[in-house]
């Protein structure tokens, strides 16, 4: 699977954010060990502690839809001036459902890409030892 099909689909994510209180739009876009890409976006909530992220919308999704391995995810934001990396919360959801050498793609509202690993984004991953397969 080539990852710029992977960055287009989380740019047309972006387009279905339902954020009305930060007017900060965001799409992911995971892709399956299999190549099926699943997308999710940021859904907020005037409780902001309820509000969820588009990565962790996009994996949940893939989870509920039964996938279970994943080999990169993309992140945009049609409003970041500079490439955006996933949040906390997102980067522990991804290091539960992704292995350490997977690549995390984000990028800015100019569509400058940026990339890392996930090791990269959580280099003290002590858990991740802990799942079982």
């Amino acid at each position: 699977m080539d990852h710029e099909s992977l960055r287009a689909a989380a740019v047309a994510a972006a387009s279905n954010s339902y954020s009305p209180y930060s007017r900060f739009r965001v799409g992911a876009a995971l892709l399956c060990a299999d190549g099926t890409i699943v997308t999710g976006t940021n859904v907020e909530n005037r409780s902001y502690g309820l509000t969820i992220c588009a990565e962790r919308s996009a994996i949940a999704t893939a989870i509920s839809a039964g996938y279970r391995e994943f080999t990169a995810i993309a992140v945009h934001s049609p409003d970041a001036p500079v490439p955006l990396p996933p949040c906390g919360a997102c980067r522990q959801v991804i290091s539960e459902f992704m292995d350490h050498d997977a690549i995390v793609h984000f990028s800015d509202a100019d569509g400058h890409w940026e990339h890392a690993t996930v090791r990269q984004i959580i280099p003290f991953d002590s858990l991740h030892h802990l799942r079982q397969p």
